[in-house]
Parts: C-alpha cells; structure tokens; sequence
C-alpha cells in the first residue's frame, strides 16, 4: 500500500509577479517561507534542514516568472516528492499564485507520515502567502531550533500557548502578549508573524517539538539554543 497525495494552494497577493517569482525560484526567496535553507541554480533545488539534507530534487520547468516546477527522484519504494508553481500577473498590481505539491508515500504505515506531513505544508502555504503580503522582495535568516522529545503533545502545546500569551486553543487573528499575530495554527502547527519576523513552531514526526523561524531584522539573533528556550517544559 501507500499513499498519492497532492495539497493545493490558489491565492492572490498585492505585489508584483517578479516578487512572487524570487519567492518560489530562488534560494533566499525559498528560505524566507519554506523549512531550513534551501539552494537552487538552473538544474536543481537542495533543501537542508538542521543537520538534515533532503533528497535533491531536480527541475522540471523554468520559465521565468510564469511556471516553476521541481521534483525529487523516485525511490525503489516509489517514493518523491513534486512541487509545482503557476503564477498569474493580475491588473492593480495583485498577482495569482497557484501551486502544487504532490508525491507518494510508501508502506502500511503511511497515515500518521501523511497528517503530519500534511500539516506542515499548510503551514508553509500559509507562511508563503503570509511572507508575500507583509514582505515582498525582503529576504530573512531562516533558524532551525530543537526542543527535548515531548511525550505529551497537549501539555506541550497548552504550555507553550501561555509562555506566548496566547489562548488555550489559538485562531488567526489571536494576538501574543508582545504583539505578535497568529496566522496559522493547528493542532500540530503554530505560525506567528511579528513586524520582523514569522515564527513557526511544529510537531516534529516521532521526535520534538521545532522553531522554524524566518527572521528579517539582521540583528536578531540566529542562536539556535536562544529560540529553543520556549520549547523546553516549564
């Protein structure tokens, strides 16, 4: 068995084309919403997460700022991942971004992989979308923090909510005690944007809960040990 899954993302943002091009084709573009730091030249894309690097994947459009397209190979197992990017130039400077991202997942045991992996794309859209209406053409640092195994996930996410300031269940629109504005949120993903920042926070697959922060202010601190204080129990 397994599972084909394709998650789909059709929004309008108030900036330029170009803006949205930069954002999904290039390597600073792509590490200022998507996870870990990604790399790209004419052939292929490379994403590195913490010590982690994903399979490299390779592109399959290039057509500048209209369609971009990449996917990671296929494994024996029938494994990859595909992302595809369709971007519309609309009258009073909106353009229409629609976007892809499909694969298979392999083996009897692919559900649990799925929600979580599901969950984390929804975010990143979200924080794609996010990062093209509140700051086209900036570039950010992207910082990968890991807090210690978590064996109860409400009690985690309950005390990181009060450490935030936020309600016990949190919605888009619900506010931080700093000011801080949630955008996203889901029992397995928490996204935050402050005037220059978007904070992440996510249920890490069997493991930790993780910091996925794009950071725009080049003072701010890149310490991974400094962002993950708030994933540590009280």
């Amino acid at each position: 068995m397994g599972k084909d899954y394709e998650i789909h993302l059709d929004t309008t943002v108030d900036t330029d084309p170009e803006h949205v091009w930069d954002a999904i084709a290039t390597g600073p573009g792509i590490s200022s919403w998507y996870i870990g730091k990604t790399e790209t030249d004419n052939d292929t894309v490379r994403t590195a997460f913490g010590r982690t690097a994903f399979p490299t994947a390779t592109v399959t459009s290039n057509d500048p700022p209209h369609h971009f397209a990449y996917r990671t190979d296929t494994t024996p197992d029938g494994r990859f991942q595909a992302f595809d990017f369709l971007i519309e130039g609309n009258d009073r400077s909106a353009t229409t971004l629609r976007a892809v991202t499909s694969g298979f997942l392999p083996g009897d045991d692919w559900a649990d992989e799925y929600e979580a992996m599901s969950h984390g794309i929804a975010l990143f859209n979200a924080t794609l979308t996010t990062y093209l209406q509140h700051f086209p053409g900036r570039t950010a640092t992207p910082v990968t923090a890991f807090g210690p195994p978590v064996t109860d996930w409400p009690a985690a996410w309950t005390a990181l909510h009060k450490t935030l300031g936020l309600p016990p269940q949190p919605r888009p629109g619900d506010h931080t005690h700093d000011g801080g504005e949630v955008y996203h949120a889901s029992h397995h993903t928490l996204g935050i944007r402050t005037p220059d920042a978007l904070h992440r926070y996510i249920r890490g697959f069997r493991g930790p809960m993780i910091a996925a922060h794009e950071l725009f202010d080049p003072t701010a601190t890149t310490d991974p040990g400094h962002w993950a204080q708030l994933l540590r129990p009280a």
